[in-house]
């Protein structure tokens, strides 16, 4: 792969797709409405658009006369390759195409658009012009022109192929990753151990211990229910089911069934309650009254409306709660996403997804994808037909393909929790059947969350730690994006994370007190929840017990649906 696409699997692994609340209020009418709302304020307002005409103008002559001074970011790889700056017909190209991006965004903002549209009209010209980067054609890439030219054209041949294939296997869109290498229960979750129990919205997954001993108080990870729950063990050397077993903890996880359109009805309340069942199978297997559970992204939501569910009813056998990458209360200018959705966008999306019957992990994830188009779909145009080249064997992005679906009823409920703020407003909004309140859970907390994360922005994720009744808070800020930030295991020399040891009122105030530490936060974590784990007892000899046998050996069958 030439140097200037090399990195594609490293740029997906901080843009996986993920459900904010507010990602539903995106929707093509109403984008499409902020391209006419910008074609109508150009005819009322001619002196912006004059004065586009006459920068740009001016501009490129300075271009063809070789006086421009423009030279792109350093760190767009898109134009990385020497011509762009040695050949006299590519760096003016370049520079034409890098003034016309500017003074386009610069139009945008003269046509005095409301903050809504202009998040809009900003958006939806950023693509445009991302779409006409010279990079993704064959005629204005000098990398993909040289590599047809050294491969005797065979180069066309094989990104033709792979166009047919992404045409008709792929809805049309370049695949980001080479899933041959890859088989679930092969080489991904490949951690020994059961299904105990299961209903139909889960299966409950119990690991072997690697050790003697563990700690009595057993450990339960809630993933989100928008991705298949793979993602803490991937592969045995960065999965945290692997490094929780090895730190004498007793993991258990849930492995949420893939909806179709029968399980619409499905709502928040539905899988809070299937939880509040497995706890107690859990309790049941360890005999132990307390456990410690953990939730990211969308699964944090979750366990957050859980931990409210039983502090309603007094109930306290949540020993110890992790938030991962996980924002609770979604606010329009944490993000891009949430500049862009409306109150009425957000209907739109509940209405689309109730008509439906589900929100389907596939459209989704092209959403997603065009939230980022030059890291996740131009660039694979280029690697993939220009290139010719196979897109990435990674099994980070094997399992961001491996996409699940959310139920019309649990959609709307998440939707709700950017509409009516729920755990800002504690006491005055029904969720999942109760009045939400957060400030009656008062149980240790441990909070992470990105340092580059564009997805759940770590201030926002920070929020957390003022919404509950918890006075022993611990938060974490890692120097990497979204999934980085989770899968984090010792050994990486560039890791690294930000402690301190108070929580200050403002995620600013809490930096600026905060110490820098090389290496993983995962020793930190293992070590948090050691002193929350009670004592080190004989580890079980087998999975399950008499009253809840093993069912089948992990990682389960719900993993499997399509």
């Amino acid at each position: 792969m030439a140097d200037a696409y090399k990195g594609l699997d490293s740029k997906q692994a901080d843009s996986t797709t993920a459900l904010n609340p507010l990602l539903g209020g995106i929707n093509r009418e109403e984008l499409l409405g902020s391209v006419a709302m910008m074609l109508r304020r150009s005819a009322t307002q001619p002196a912006a658009t004059a004065k586009l005409a006459g920068k740009m103008t001016k501009e490129n002559v300075e271009i063809l006369l070789g006086r421009s001074e423009r030279v792109p970011d350093p760190k767009d790889r898109r134009f990385k390759d020497p011509a762009w700056a040695h050949n006299p017909f590519y760096k003016r190209g370049l520079q034409m195409y890098l003034a016309m991006q500017d003074n386009l965004n610069d139009w945008v903002g003269d046509l005095k658009l409301g903050e809504l549209e202009y998040a809009r009209a900003n958006f939806v010209m950023n693509m445009i012009t991302d779409a006409i980067a010279p990079t993704n054609s064959l005629a204005g890439n000098p990398a993909a022109r040289k590599r047809a030219i050294d491969s005797g054209g065979m180069s066309l041949v094989k990104g033709l192929k792979n166009a047919y294939d992404d045409l008709t296997k792929n809805g049309g869109m370049p695949s980001q990753v080479d899933k041959r290498p890859f088989e679930v229960g092969k080489n991904l979750a490949t951690s020994k151990g059961s299904v105990v129990w299961k209903n139909e919205i889960l299966e409950l997954i119990q690991y072997e211990p690697l050790t003697e001993q563990v700690y009595e108080v057993p450990f339960l990870i809630i993933p989100p229910q928008i991705n298949k729950f793979y993602a803490s063990d991937l592969t045995p050397m960065v999965s945290v089911i692997q490094f929780l077993l090895a730190s004498e903890m007793q993991p258990f996880i849930i492995s949420w069934r893939n909806p179709t359109k029968e399980h619409a009805h499905w709502r928040l309340q539905d899988y809070v309650d299937s939880l509040v069942q497995a706890m107690e199978v859990i309790r049941k297997i360890t005999g132990h009254d307390k456990v410690n559970v953990s939730g990211a992204c969308s699964g944090g939501i979750t366990t957050a409306t859980l931990a409210s569910t039983l502090a309603a009813a007094a109930d306290d056998r949540i020993n110890t709660m992790t938030f991962q990458v996980c924002v609770l209360n979604p606010q329009p200018d944490d993000s891009d996403i949430g500049q862009m959705a409306s109150e009425n966008s957000l209907e739109i999306a509940r209405s689309m997804s109730k008509r439906q019957g589900i929100l389907k992990g596939d459209d989704l994830a092209r959403m997603f994808a065009w939230m980022r188009p030059n890291d996740l779909v131009w660039n694979y145009v280029v690697n993939n037909y220009l290139m010719g080249e196979d897109p990435p064997p990674y099994d980070v992005l094997y399992w961001n393909n491996d996409t699940t679906n959310l139920p019309a009823g649990l959609h709307s409920d998440y939707l709700d929790f950017a509409l009516y703020q729920p755990f800002d407003n504690p006491g005055e909004v029904e969720i999942a059947g109760h009045m939400a309140d957060l400030t009656k859970v008062d149980c240790d907390l441990f909070i992470t969350a990105g340092l580059t994360d564009h997805i759940t922005p770590w201030k926002a994720c920070y929020r957390t730690t003022q919404l509950t009744g918890s006075k022993d808070v611990t938060f974490i800020l890692s120097s990497s994006g979204h999934l980085q930030s989770l899968i984090n295991p010792p050994g990486n020399p560039k890791a690294k994370f930000f402690q301190s040891k108070t929580i200050a009122d403002t995620a600013d105030e809490w930096l600026a007190g905060a110490e820098e530490t090389a290496g993983s936060w995962w020793p930190t974590w293992a070590e948090w929840l050691k002193v929350r784990s009670g004592s080190l007892k004989n580890a079980p000899k087998s999975t399950g017990s008499k009253a809840f046998p093993a069912l089948y050996d992990s990682p389960g069958r719900y993993v499997f649906d399509e």
